[in-house]
């Protein structure tokens, strides 16, 4: 190809059929299917030109970076959810760099939705002032920007610039509060960690792609099928320890134990807003890419079209094949010809079995530990902030328990695998609410009583009644009380664990259901404690006289309304949840 059709197909792919180079892209091209990326980024740099014409003073960032999410959060178009009928199809977009499908509207919706509160939040609580609001602004966009990537990545290289676009903005947001040196430990211990991971995790894309020859996740699933009865043991262990490697960065990501070290102290020496976003837009991100890497290495793309058997026949079993899927052209491997009929598409056995095991026996392990250490290294703590930082690990122990039953069920169950992704996606909704607003109620008695210290909390509930139920809730439903939402996130990751033992009878299955339920009794105990200072101890002596305005006590209670009120709609949840599964699996 010369150089003129090579730009030509570049535009008809990023644009679509049809579109020029200073034409609107057609509707379903690359580009259209990408618009609330691009806002964020366009918001990131108006807010930037606000701080290179120093009108900081005549504009406010905090606007600019509302109307941005709030652009966002329309073009995510999360209605598309709810529809009766499915209007979300699966495309891959940038050449198969992306992929476009539910998982990826409802992440964008969630991510969005979650910077729009956040942005409230900081509005509220002052921090960033105005001096900094652009560049902190400016992080927070760049950082939710590689979070919706990651929750859209469909090749190995993306995966890796996503984690780092996401994580980058993220060290500097944890060194924001100038001056304090705890703050600039936490930024540089989170950085060191970060640089670590980072490099291991590229390391083990290189192994991947050196002994696949891919890095496209849909073409390795393929690769794997094709090529899996041909390894020898050597070639087996290079790939497991590729995909450890590449496990690694996933787990810094997700704080998962023996990766989160960095996250106590980060949480501790970082201000509490920057810790909201850190434990939800950051969690969920991640949780979002695992299911995308697990699924990409152990299962065949659902809406991926096959070669006919009569192209089969023309190729060898190793050859690329071009099938056209949604107007362009994408290259796929394909096994051995196993159909007679030409006109029938090509039906690959499924040698991704071990690939599976390997997945769910690896993430369960991670799960049981992350959440086990979680909840007991929460029952020492003093500090609000560490105490929340070591249940943001126990929760990402209990939100990656969702996985080994998608990857168990993903071949025997389809619908039992996307009922799983579905628990993890109602997990990650309610888990915006409840601990979102934990973190606003702290950062609000920050504010008014200048101490984040459990104990100067005694009796709260007759200073501040209203904050003090809500920031109550909050904590029962992050330990899975019912009927509130958090009760609801866990019951339905713990019955796709049910479900997926009685399909497969794996004993690890049952392992993880009852770890799950035992830590969920353990964590009662060190929340409980919280409750009980704010409830029935006594005032402080050295607790200076406080108040807590009206809008943040209106804003706890808008966060605390879903997270009260999420089992009345539960149908709408759960529709929701299962849209955002419904392209993953065949």
């Amino acid at each position: 190809m010369n150089l003129h059709e090579i730009v030509s197909q570049l535009i008809i792919d990023t644009k679509g059929e049809g579109a020029g180079l200073f034409s609107a892209p057609a509707p379903g091209s690359s580009i259209a299917l990408f618009y609330p990326e691009l806002l964020l980024c366009a918001t990131i740099v108006l807010m930037l030109l606000v701080r290179v014409f120093d009108a900081k003073q005549r504009v406010n960032a905090f606007y600019i970076a509302l109307a941005g999410a709030l652009a966002a959060l329309v073009m995510a178009r999360p209605w598309d959810l709810l529809a009766t009928e499915p209007v979300i199809e699966r495309v891959e977009i940038f050449t198969g760099l992306l992929v476009f499908d539910g998982l990826t509207v409802f992440m964008r919706s969630v991510l969005a939705l979650f910077v729009v509160l956040f942005l409230v939040m900081t509005r509220l609580t002052g921090l960033p002032d105005r001096e900094d609001g652009p560049d902190i602004y400016s992080l927070v966009f760049g950082a939710t920007l590689g979070m919706m990537l990651m929750a859209s990545a469909n090749h190995l290289l993306t995966v890796f610039l996503a984690v780092e676009m996401a994580s980058v903005p993220s060290y500097v947001l944890a060194g924001m509060l100038k001056g304090r040196k705890v703050g600039s430990e936490a930024a540089l211990k989170y950085s060191v960690y970060g640089a670590g991971a980072a490099g291991v995790m590229l390391y083990g894309i290189s192994l991947v792609a050196g002994m696949l020859n891919t890095v496209h996740l849909p073409t390795i699933a393929h690769q794997l099928v094709e090529r899996w009865p041909t390894f020898a043991g050597e070639e087996i262990m290079a790939l497991a320890l590729g995909g450890l490697m590449i496990a690694v960065g996933l787990a810094f990501k997700l704080s998962a134990v023996p990766f989160h070290f960095w996250c106590p102290d980060v949480f501790e020496g970082a201000s509490s807003e920057v810790n909201a976003f850190l434990s939800v837009a950051s969690k969920a991100g991640a949780l979002a890419l695992l299911i995308r890497v697990a699924l990409g290495f152990g299962t065949l793309a659902p809406a991926t079209e096959m070669a006919t058997v009569a192209d089969a026949r023309e190729a060898s079993s190793s050859a690329a094949v071009v099938v056209a899927a949604d107007e362009v052209s994408q290259v796929r491997f394909v096994a051995e010809v196993v159909e007679e009929s030409a006109e029938e598409p090509l039906v690959i056995g499924d040698g991704l079995g071990p690939v599976r095991g390997f997945i769910a026996k690896l993430v369960a392990f991670f799960a049981v530990v992350t959440c086990t250490f979680g909840n007991f290294a929460a029952y020492g703590q003093r500090n609000i902030k560490r105490l929340l930082a070591y249940s943001t690990i126990a929760h990402a122990g209990y939100m990656m328990m969702a996985v080994p039953p998608i990857m168990a069920l993903a071949e025997l169950d389809p619908v039992g695998a996307r009922a799983a992704v579905g628990s993890l996606a109602i997990y990650i909704f309610v888990y915006l609410f409840m601990n979102l607003g934990a973190f606003a109620v702290v950062a609000f008695l920050r504010n008014s009583m200048r101490s984040e210290e459990i104990d100067h909390y005694g009796g709260l509930i007759r200073k501040a009644p209203v904050l003090t139920v809500c920031f109550a809730l909050m904590l029962f439903s992050l330990i899975g009380l019912p009927p509130l939402a958090g009760f609801i996130g866990k019951l339905a990751i713990f019955a796709s664990l049910t479900e997926a033992y009685r399909e497969t009878g794996q004993t690890y299955l049952v392992v993880l259901l009852v770890a799950g339920g035992i830590n969920t009794a353990i964590s009662l105990v060190y929340y409980m404690r919280v409750v009980k200072v704010m409830t029935i101890d006594g005032e402080p002596e050295s607790r200076l006289p406080f108040q807590v305005g009206l809008l943040p006590v209106a804003y706890t209670v808008l966060l605390t309304i879903p997270v009260v009120g999420t089992i009345v709609s539960w149908d709408k949840v759960n529709q929701l949840a299962l849209a955002a599964a419904a392209n993953l699996l065949g």
